[in-house]
């Protein structure tokens, strides 16, 4: 038996491209004419290699949350001040949501549009979500250890106060005329993390 013709694709690259149109769009918006066409590849080629537009979604959504969860952690793990990597970070979301045409964050949207029956989608959000959280709750350990925090905070707390408050910027900036909302939650959230 002979092998077919070799992959004429990059395959990280048509995975990116069909996550910045599911981002864009979602889910039930997005149609297969419309992945292929900016995927750069055929019907055939989409299900030989990403299986049907369902998995080829939760493959999008991996690769969103692995992308995702790779930034942050470089970031938040960075030597210097926890308090301040942690400012970085919320001000360049803060300007990235406020954004026109920001299509927020894509697994945050997914929660909002997604039936929690289907459990495939919310394994992968959930596993998100969670490493996000743990990622938070490192950083602020961090902080606390170097004396940044106040040692009666409870860092686990804290860090599911920075996930819902992330997750909250993300979804109103798709919506908010100005980014006085977005800026009065960041810098309240700072403030309380400073003090």
């Amino acid at each position: 038996m002979t092998r077919g013709p070799n992959k004429q694709f990059d395959t990280e690259i048509a995975l990116t491209k069909a996550m910045e149109v599911f981002w864009a769009h979602g889910y039930e918006a997005t149609s297969l004419s419309e992945l292929l066409k900016n995927m750069g590849i055929g019907k055939k080629s989409l299900y030989d290699t990403f299986g049907n537009k369902q998995s080829l979604f939760l493959k999008a959504l991996e690769h969103y949350a692995n992308t995702t969860i790779r930034n942050v952690r470089s970031r938040l793990y960075t030597e210097g001040s926890p308090i301040k990597n942690i400012k970085h970070l919320l001000k360049d979301w803060q300007d990235m949501h406020s954004q026109p045409g920001s299509f927020g964050c894509m697994l945050g949207t997914n929660i909002a549009d997604f039936n929690t029956s289907d459990e495939a989608i919310a394994k992968v959000l959930r596993t998100y979500l969670q490493q996000l959280e743990d990622i938070f709750a490192t950083t602020l350990t961090r902080a606390q250890t170097l004396g940044e925090l106040d040692n009666q905070a409870n860092p686990r707390n804290l860090a599911r106060l920075l996930l819902c408050t992330t997750q909250g910027v993300a979804l109103l900036g798709r919506v908010m005329d100005d980014d006085s909302t977005l800026a009065g939650a960041v810098d309240s959230l700072l403030s309380f993390l400073e003090n």
